[in-house]
């Protein structure tokens, strides 16, 4: 079963890769010793930048003269939306706005044109008939908007020829910068969705990791059995050869998960059953005929219970197969996930194992634990990775403010501790179920095995101020 240790830990991986790839508005910044053309080009590019923010209804003038939009009826469909909301956030094109770059006016005598000219464009027709358009649909229509009127519009030309600077081949590189600067952020959405699946991926990918280590107590014996088989077959075969001890390869937990159709199911669908002479099988089979636990099943005379066999699949596991280099390894040539996952699923299939023991039905009424308990728990990772996107910005400005006013030193702060905070913030936040203390406890863990060494107390300090002024604020009123 997936549980919410472990589901928190794939959100946490998994939103500090996507957090590393996506790419934001990157502002372009002026070459090194430019031509006159690539001069202009990037002036150019900058005005532009502001025209598209106008045109979205934003002021790019630090409030020192009305809009450009003012008498014009506002297309609500483009008027201030989420995408141009976070261009004329950045930083970067603040700084712009506020060093009065006085170009952008000259085309205000174009701009009603311009206006117009949008919702002819056959990307906005396709725009407006959506009912709730995402960011991705708003880049797409604002490429459609630079690559078919402002390349295009003779009157954005007559204007900008105005500049004595004025090259065909400096317009061309306006116009290729600003294409650059919202293609980039338009493929963020499809990061997201990948990153949103490959969550979803993962977690598939732990039960699966569930389902081959049982698997793995079938192929042990298998081995075993085809062992014994060529020694009764060899030239001259010794007593013991011909009548050897079958209490091992014949045991009765190991039959009872063969005849369980829930795992014969998922082997044969993904293919995940263990070939007897595969390299961890016959290793893991040397091990456990070497070990004392073996030793003493196999000395104790007399037929065993169906208790003692699945005791005795438990203790290998515990003590053998789930602690192993060697299972570790092969899990780690095999699936990235995978080596994260062990602790979680082996404490799953020992728990499966303990049901399997106290059955009355030898096991024939044991089901296999599902993949997640509820549809909470279904829901649960999904909703997190989601929520934390969304309000990543909102929440790494709280912890800004902590750090500075508790006096911690900002270069201390490791990416994935700010990563883990975040996540932990959209927990505490979203899920008055939670306890607070549980939420916390659960990522100082995941900072002390996956950051730094002193990262569980930097959060912890961190994540109580927040905590506590979040309480006053009353954003949060669980304990």
């Amino acid at each position: 079963m997936v549980n919410r240790v472990l589901i928190r830990l794939k959100v946490v991986q998994l939103l500090y890769s996507y957090l590393l790839s996506r790419s934001e508005f990157k502002i372009e910044q002026l070459p090194e010793n430019p031509s006159r053309d690539k001069r202009y080009g990037h002036a150019l590019y900058l005005d532009f930048l502001l025209l598209l923010l106008e045109l979205a209804g934003y002021d790019v003038t630090d409030g020192k003269r009305a809009s450009v939009l003012k008498g014009l009826t506002l297309n609500k469909a483009i008027h201030r939306g989420r995408l141009m909301g976070s261009l004329a956030a950045l930083p970067e094109v603040r700084e712009i706005i506020v060093k009065e770059r006085g170009g952008v006016h000259r085309f205000d005598g174009v701009v009603p044109e311009l206006y117009e000219a949008i919702a002819e464009l056959p990307a906005y027709k396709e725009f407006v008939k959506l009912k709730k358009p995402e960011l991705k649909d708003e880049a797409a229509l604002w490429v459609s908007v630079i690559e078919n009127i402002l390349a295009k519009n003779q009157s954005l030309i007559t204007a900008a020829r105005e500049s004595g600077e004025y090259s065909v081949a400096g317009y061309a590189r306006a116009i290729s910068l600003l294409n650059s600067t919202i293609s980039d952020y338009g493929n963020n959405r499809w990061l997201y969705v990948s990153t949103r699946h490959a969550l979803d991926y993962a977690l598939d990918k732990a039960y699966e990791l569930y389902h081959r280590l049982l698997l793995l107590a079938p192929a042990i014996t298998a081995a075993e059995d085809l062992r014994l088989d060529e020694a009764r077959h060899k030239p001259m075969p010794t007593d013991e050869d011909l009548h050897p001890d079958l209490r091992f390869v014949e045991n009765k937990f190991v039959a009872a998960l063969r005849k369980n159709d829930k795992l014969t199911e998922f082997a044969d669908k993904h293919k995940a059953e263990w070939e007897v002479n595969d390299m961890l099988v016959l290793s893991l089979l040397d091990k456990i005929l070497a070990s004392d636990i073996y030793k003493e099943y196999m000395a104790k005379p007399g037929e065993k219970t169906f208790a003692e066999d699945a005791d005795l699949w438990r203790d290998i596991y515990r003590t053998i197969i789930l602690p192993g280099d060697d299972l570790a390894e092969t899990l780690e040539s095999q699936s990235v996930y995978w080596n994260d996952d062990l602790h979680v699923m082996g404490t799953f299939v020992l728990k499966t194992i303990r049901k399997y023991a106290a059955s009355t039905r030898k096991g024939a009424d044991v089901k296999l634990l599902p993949q997640f308990k509820d549809d909470e728990d279904r829901r649960f990772g999904p909703e997190l990775f989601e929520g934390a996107v969304k309000h990543f910005d909102e929440y790494k400005a709280l912890i800004d403010k902590f750090l500075k006013k508790d006096r911690w030193d900002a270069d201390r702060l490791a990416f994935m501790d700010v990563v883990i905070l975040i996540v932990a913030i959209t927990e505490i936040v979203g899920y008055p179920n939670i306890p607070i203390a549980v939420s916390c406890n659960e990522y100082i863990e995941i900072a002390n095995a996956y950051s730094s060494p002193r990262s569980g107390g930097f959060i912890n300090g961190i994540l109580f101020s927040i905590i506590e002024h979040l309480k006053a604020e009353g954003v949060i009123f669980k304990n």
